[in-house]
């Protein structure tokens, strides 16, 4: 039997995070599939430079590639208006409109998603009073309310169009029923272990945040309880949220900017903790923390209690403000831990382990698919 045709789908690649690390994964698995995408500034991606990125009509107007998102009412139009009939297979990787992706009757449209959008559906009022666009703010506060309705009704609908669901934890298999009405098979997003399982770790008297610095982050909470504690915090990142908080930090807060590898790497191994207080939908950093032998100190909504075990991996904290993570730190700082344990957990969530079940989906998908077509 012929190999599949494989195309990959990724919304944007203007800014490297968790999800651009699971498209890398993909590309690795089929490294000949091109991979479809609105924008790309290729300079933030070196490790892409093999693959054959293919871009909409976005990436070639230069200043809309880096405030794209301000254009939610637009950025399913590109994906739809994409060529998918050459293909058998597509991997949609989602947390936007690349599901929007239209495909025929003889190709799978497997979609692994990082999260329905969230800021149709659960972020919606937060980032209404949240934007990052700056001088475009005003105009996105008259502009989104306009369009939420039709635009969730769109979003749902094109849900419908997937094939089959992978969502990357249990919180987002949660919500995909909740806001699509569909099933789904988890499959935990990759990290990559085995230089971070060998790091010899030494720790020192700091706690360390590693990200990518926005509003949605929430650093403030960090900044409120470390300015209270007086705990060393290193901040390594970028993001528009360093204007807003470094003015308000005390000298125990550093701030670091980007950083490299290499130094995120030296930064985990000698921390005391990893400071995680965002709901995100599963988050790499923590596990990244983890594989360097880090326990975590992380809000426990969201992705993080799915490896975040209170008194073994680390600490959860009930309530997304200051006060509850200070009450976290002060029973951190008591507690002792097993760097083994940690990294152990850690080890569940290894590209490899990605690789193999991932692999063993697709190929069952496919296969299930085929015998479909063939019955028809």
């Amino acid at each position: 039997m012929a190999e599949p045709r494989i195309a990959l789908v990724h919304h944007w690649l203007t800014s490297p995070g968790g999800a651009e690390k699971v498209l890398y994964e993909l590309h690795q698995m089929y490294p000949q599939a091109p991979i479809y995408t609105t924008s790309y500034l290729p300079e933030k991606f070196p490790e892409f430079a093999d693959a054959e990125i293919r871009t909409t009509f976005l990436n070639r107007i230069p200043w809309l590639r880096r405030i794209h998102q301000l254009f939610p009412v637009f950025l399913g139009t590109p994906f739809k208006l994409i060529n998918m009939d050459e293909y058998d297979m597509v991997i949609s990787s989602c947390a936007a409109e690349a599901k929007y992706v239209r495909t025929k009757a003889h190709t799978l449209h497997i979609c692994y998603c990082h999260t329905p959008v969230r800021y149709y559906w659960t972020d919606y009022e937060w980032r209404l009073n949240n934007l990052p666009f700056g001088f475009f703010n005003p105009l996105a506060r008259l502009v989104f309310p306009l369009f939420i309705g039709p635009l969730r009704k769109i979003d749902y609908q094109a849900a419908q169009e997937v094939d089959t669901f992978v969502a990357n934890s249990k919180h987002i298999q949660s919500r995909i029923k909740t806001f699509y009405d569909r099933e789904s098979t988890v499959i935990y997003p990759p990290i990559v272990t085995k230089k971070l399982l060998a790091l010899d770790r030494k720790t020192s008297d700091y706690y360390v945040i590693i990200g990518r610095q926005v509003a949605s982050k929430r650093l403030d909470v960090a900044v409120d309880a470390f300015n209270e504690l007086g705990l060393t915090l290193k901040v390594a990142g970028a993001g528009e949220e360093i204007a807003r908080q470094k003015p308000r930090a005390r000298a125990n807060i550093e701030f670091l900017g980007r950083v490299s590898d290499e130094e995120r790497d030296s930064l985990l191994a000698g921390a005391k903790g990893f400071i995680f207080p965002p709901e995100e939908d599963f988050g790499i950093v923590p596990l990244e923390a983890m594989a360097a032998g880090c326990p975590v100190i992380a809000y426990g909504s969201g992705g993080a209690p799915e490896y975040v075990i209170d008194g073994q991996t680390g600490v959860l904290f009930d309530d997304q403000t200051p006060e509850a993570l200070i009450g976290a730190l002060k029973r951190f700082e008591g507690m002792t831990w097993d760097t083994e344990v940690i990294r152990d957990k850690a080890k569940e969530f290894d590209e490899g382990v990605f690789h193999q079940r991932m692999g063993a989906y697709v190929d069952g998908a496919w296969a299930a698919f085929e015998g479909k077509r063939r019955n028809i």
